[in-house]
């Protein structure tokens, strides 16, 4: 009898690490994330960080067993809004508004229709924000938004109407 049929399978050794599971995740989805966090906060540079923090944060703490894209899109939702809060309270205690300028390679890349839907999406309340961009975006489900917005799908369509409504009005082509 050999040694490895004495063990009993009860302490044969584990499958691949949980990490391994994040990362290929990481590896599947990390782009999808960032351009889903471009959208909410503006611009490439704090997106990478956010989505970067928010694998940093699952890597090596316990997390959910069944970890999910949208578990995964929720973390990166609410990495954007932070980012978003402290950026409104940087602009209180300064009590200077800019206007955030773009620079003249990316006014070159992006074609000018495409900026003015940017920035008419940027000025929307933070909630028509992220349901349109869920929805357009990411082509999601009324479900799948509402899971991750955490409210109801009615919610989520009423939403999404009042915001593609506002969008339309402030790219004047309301009529």
């Amino acid at each position: 009898m050999d040694r490895e049929s004495q063990w009993p399978t009860a302490l044969a050794p584990p499958g691949p690490p949980p990490q391994a599971d994040l990362a290929a995740l990481y590896r599947e989805h990390r782009v999808g994330l960032v351009r889903l966090a471009v959208l909410l906060v503006g611009d490439l540079e704090t997106a990478e960080d956010v989505v970067q923090d928010v694998f940093a944060r699952l890597h090596g703490r316990r997390r959910p067993p069944d970890l999910t894209l949208a578990y995964l899109r929720t973390c990166v939702l609410n990495g954007s809004r932070s980012v978003l809060r402290r950026r409104a309270v940087m602009l209180r205690r300064t009590q200077r508004v800019t206007d955030l300028a773009d620079s003249a390679e990316t006014a070159v890349l992006i074609g000018e229709s495409r900026r003015q839907v940017l920035l008419a999406l940027a000025r929307l309340p933070r909630r028509q924000r992220e349901a349109l961009v869920l929805r357009y975006y990411l082509d999601l489900a009324d479900s799948e938004i509402a899971l991750v917005m955490g409210v109801g799908q009615s919610t989520v369509r009423s939403t999404t109407a009042r915001a593609l409504a506002r969008l339309l009005r402030e790219l004047g082509e309301d009529e």
